[in-house]
C-alpha cells in the first residue's frame, strides 16, 4: 500500500487511503484515516449525500430563524444546519436541550425528519424527544413525542400518503431533548429539516412534467360558464339625478 507521509498540526503522520464504499446509486461513502504516529488516534471521516425530499413536498427549513439553547463553540445553529451529518449541534448546559425554529410566516408542516447517528455519538445520542408548535413563544402546544433506541441515519415516518396527512400550521417550532442514551448530560443532533406540500407538483405525473391536459381541464370545471346576457350592454336604471348633478340650463 503507498503511503504519503504529511504534516498535521505539527506532528508527523502517515495517511492512508482504506477503500470506497458505495451503497446504492445516491449514497457514496468515503472512509480515509489519518494515522497519529505520536498518540495512535484514527478519525474517520465520512461524507454523506443528502437524501432529496420526498415526492410531493418541499423543503421550507430557510424560511425560519433557528435558534439553540446552548452550544459547544463551533458546534451551533452553523453546524446543524450544514450539508454534512458529519457535522452537529452539541448542547453544553443542563437538560432539558431546546431548538427553536421560528418562521418567518405562517406555514404549512406535513412532514419532519431528523439525523442522528449513535454509532458516532453513542452517550450524546438522543433517546426521548418532545415536538411542539404555536403561533408564538407563549403559546407553544405539544404535538408529537418521540423515543429512539440506537438510531442511525434520517428518522422519518416512511413514505406515506401526503394528501391525507394533518397539517401543522405553526410559527414557531421547537425541538425538546430530554433524554439521552445512558444517561449523557449534552446531545448530539446533526440534521432537522420540515417539509411542506409541494403545489406546483400536484399536476405533474410519473417523469415530473407538468400535465397540461390535468390541469387545464380541473381549472375549466372549476370556472363557472358565463351567458352572453352577462356580457350585454347594461341595462337603464331608475335612480333619477338630482338636480345639482344635471347640466346648467341658460335662460
Amino acid at each position: 500500500m503507498r503511503r504519503k507521509t504529511t504534516r498535521l498540526r505539527g506532528k508527523k503522520t502517515t495517511r492512508k487511503r482504506l477503500e470506497v464504499c458505495k451503497h446504492g446509486p445516491d449514497l457514496a461513502t468515503e472512509y480515509t484515516r489519518y494515522t497519529d504516529t505520536h498518540s495512535q488516534c484514527y478519525t474517520d471521516v465520512t461524507d454523506h449525500q443528502v437524501p432529496f425530499p420526498p415526492p410531493g413536498l418541499k423543503e421550507i427549513s430557510s424560511l425560519a430563524s433557528w435558534t439553540v439553547s446552548t452550544c459547544k463553540p463551533g458546534n451551533g445553529v452553523a453546524a446543524l444546519r450544514s450539508s454534512s451529518p458529519s457535522h452537529f449541534w452539541q448542547s453544553d448546559g443542563p437538560q432539558p436541550h431546546y431548538l427553536t425554529i421560528h418562521f418567518f410566516k405562517l406555514v404549512h408542516i406535513v412532514h419532519m425528519r431528523l439525523y442522528v447517528d449513535f454509532a458516532q455519538d453513542e452517550s450524546y445520542t438522543p433517546t426521548k424527544m418532545q415536538f411542539w408548535a404555536g403561533m408564538a413563544m407563549h403559546d407553544l402546544e405539544l404535538f408529537s413525542e418521540m423515543a429512539l433506541e440506537q438510531p442511525t441515519g434520517w428518522v422519518d415516518d416512511g413514505e406515506i400518503d401526503w394528501s391525507k396527512r394533518p397539517v401543522l400550521r405553526a410559527f414557531v417550532v421547537q425541538v425538546k431533548i430530554l433524554e439521552n442514551h445512558q444517561n449523557g448530560k449534552d446531545t448530539h443532533l446533526r440534521a432537522v429539516q420540515l417539509f411542506a406540500r409541494d403545489e406546483g407538483m400536484a399536476g405533474r405525473g410519473a417523469s415530473g412534467n407538468m400535465d397540461v391536459g390535468s390541469v387545464a381541464g380541473s381549472f375549466v370545471a372549476e370556472v363557472p360558464l358565463r351567458t352572453k346576457k352577462k356580457f350585454g350592454v347594461k341595462k337603464a336604471n331608475n335612480i333619477k339625478m338630482a338636480e345639482w348633478m344635471m347640466d346648467p340650463e341658460m335662460r
